[in-house]
């Protein structure tokens, strides 16, 4: 579903949208270089909500490289926007298979990090990407669930990107018809799958700060008003 953005009414009777400043801290827009990348992207994302997923996921990615003065947005955004393209070349109905907390199936998570790889390098060529932008973007593509580990800031911030959409309300909404579960049981999964996994400090509070929210939207006070 998508968030609300139109008003159901005016409460307070008066218009108050030209008293609210055009540009305000931490809320942007894609830019042309990174929209020119999601729109190749796109179609290859229309599995298990991947689409939304690399949205959300690119805003997040966005917050924590404005936390990281050391970080190239201009790898990490580009390869938030490609990393789960390769989901598309996996058959729909084994792609839970390969995330499932059961198990999981370590060869299709490769499999979907090569043909991601794959993808990427089509789409990044064909945009004007110098090669070695491509050669780091790949790069972090090729290992951005395989290996917990991360091999630089750029990877890190990837990884931690990817993982914090989880926790967020369209993370939790998206697991739990994944897999069946009530919200509590959903947020429950999301944070053990998160808290002890993200690399950067911006990535662990943006956590934590996530994880209260699934905690209220779960609680019995917030879901008793409706």
């Amino acid at each position: 579903m998508l968030p609300k953005l139109e008003p159901t009414e005016n409460q307070y009777g008066a218009p108050v949208a030209q008293f609210i400043p055009a540009e305000v801290t931490g809320i942007f827009a894609m830019e042309p270089e990174h929209r020119a990348v999601w729109e190749l992207a796109e179609p290859y994302l229309k599995v298990r909500d991947n689409d939304a997923h690399t949205v959300y996921a690119y805003g997040l990615a966005r917050t924590i490289c404005a936390s990281e003065p050391d970080a190239d947005p201009g790898i990490v955004l580009p390869a938030i926007l490609l990393h789960d393209t390769g989901w598309s070349q996996v058959p729909e109905e084994l792609v839970l298979r390969a995330i499932s907390p059961a198990g999981g199936d370590p060869e299709l998570v490769l499999l979907h990090e090569r043909e991601g790889v794959r993808l990427a390098t089509g789409i990044l060529e064909s945009l004007g990407f110098a090669p070695n932008r491509i050669a780091e973007i790949v790069d972090i593509i090729s290992t951005h669930d395989s290996m917990k580990a991360a091999k630089s800031l750029n990877d890190a911030i990837v990884k931690d990107a990817d993982k914090l959409w989880r926790l967020s309300p369209h993370g939790i909404d998206t697991v739990m018809d994944w897999f069946g579960l009530d919200r509590a049981a959903a947020a429950r999964l999301c944070s053990w799958r998160v808290q002890d996994f993200v690399h950067t400090d911006a990535a662990r509070t943006l956590a934590r700060g996530l994880a209260a929210i699934a905690s209220i939207d779960a609680a019995p006070e917030r879901v008793a008003l409706g």
